[in-house]
């Protein structure tokens, strides 16, 4: 029996990838799809088959036979649509951020631990091989405890974020909404990007943050485009994160974390790809990478999801934990940045 998968929220990135990707995974079916927009909701329905499709998510939830659902919505809706769906036992995957107020973001957690469901978020670099590597090389101790982490992103978005067309998406079927994604309260390089860095460092290191000191810089709209971030982990570890949205168009997005632990140190980066480790004792270790072997999955995540739902023994490389973690981060941040003051996080 194939995994009937529903979706709510069936804008630019979930008919570009996600409902694509789950129509050609032998393993899934498309039972239904909710969006707003009469004639836009005919369109998708239409161009993928799908059996059902409504405006109205109660609907959707109500008469749709559904085993999980795809939560593309905007991100202020993303933690009471995926909490509605873990109360009728669904499986679900919700894009980050996994929600943009941090008792929502661990009330999914628990949630989805008390219903025993999978909740997976797509950040598509978590799903990399060698990132895989790199949480072994951390998880079997080889730099010892972190005791520091320096990360840093940088994205050719900086269009988007100050409330224009996004470049490179004019020919999709639908184009990312610029009152979204400038939205200074729900949009911004925090919410939109930096938590991607957040996701692949909290998969990576056991870590979850306890204070935060930023410095951000807002575009036209007062939606951050630029990011620096110290902070303060529980049990001690302090961090470093640095954040931008405005390379030149066509930039590569660039991804690196380093971490300093007390037996070595170890550097992860994306563009070019890069894996190394050095240890006191004065061995090292590099996997053989090739340089475009950082570029971002967009199909891993989806087929990774399907396979959980289908009760396939893979690990959940986003789960609502690394999710919750990047969520009190950014908001942390964002609240530092107004009030001029390091901030606990809530």
């Amino acid at each position: 029996m194939s995994v009937r998968v529903g979706f709510v929220g069936a804008g630019w990135w979930a008919v570009a990838n996600h409902v694509p990707a789950v129509a050609a995974d032998p393993r899934a079916s498309l039972a239904g799809v909710c969006r707003l927009g009469a004639r836009e909701l005919e369109a998708v329905r239409a161009r993928f088959g799908f059996p059902f499709a409504t405006e109205s998510f109660e609907e959707l939830l109500d008469r749709c036979p559904m085993d999980a659902l795809v939560v593309t919505t905007p991100h202020r809706m993303h933690a009471a649509q995926a909490l509605a769906a873990i109360g009728r036992g669904l499986h679900v995957m919700v894009e980050k951020p996994l929600a943009t107020d941090p008792a929502e973001a661990r009330a999914v957690e628990a949630a989805a631990r008390a219903r025993g469901v999978h909740v997976l978020i797509p950040h598509g670099w978590n799903f990399k091989p060698f990132v895989a590597t790199a949480k072994a090389w951390v998880e079997a101790g080889r730099i010892g405890r972190v005791t520091h982490v320096s990360g840093r992103m940088a994205s050719p978005i900086g269009d988007l974020l100050s409330g224009e067309a996004m470049g490179g998406t004019e020919s999709e079927m639908f184009r990312p909404d610029p009152a979204m994604w400038a939205d200074p309260a729900t949009g911004g390089f925090g919410w939109g990007q930096l938590i991607h860095l957040l996701g692949l460092l909290f998969h990576v290191a056991p870590l979850r943050a306890q204070s935060v000191f930023a410095l951000t810089g807002a575009g036209p709209t007062g939606a951050d485009l630029t990011d620096a971030v110290a902070v303060r982990f529980q049990g001690g570890a302090t961090g470093s994160l640095s954040g931008v949205a405005t390379m030149p168009p066509g930039s590569p997005y660039q991804v690196a974390l380093d971490l300093v632990g007390t037996e070595g140190a170890l550097s992860l980066s994306m563009a070019p790809a890069a894996l190394s480790l050095v240890r006191h004792d004065g061995e090292r270790d590099a996997l053989p990478l090739a340089p475009d072997a950082g570029a971002y999955e967009c199909l891993a995540p989806v087929a990774r999801f399907v396979a959980l739902c289908a009760g396939e023994r893979v690990e959940n490389a986003a789960p609502a934990a690394c999710g919750a973690r990047a969520v009190e981060v950014v908001a942390a941040m964002l609240a530092s940045a107004r009030s001029g003051r390091l901030e606990a996080v809530a």
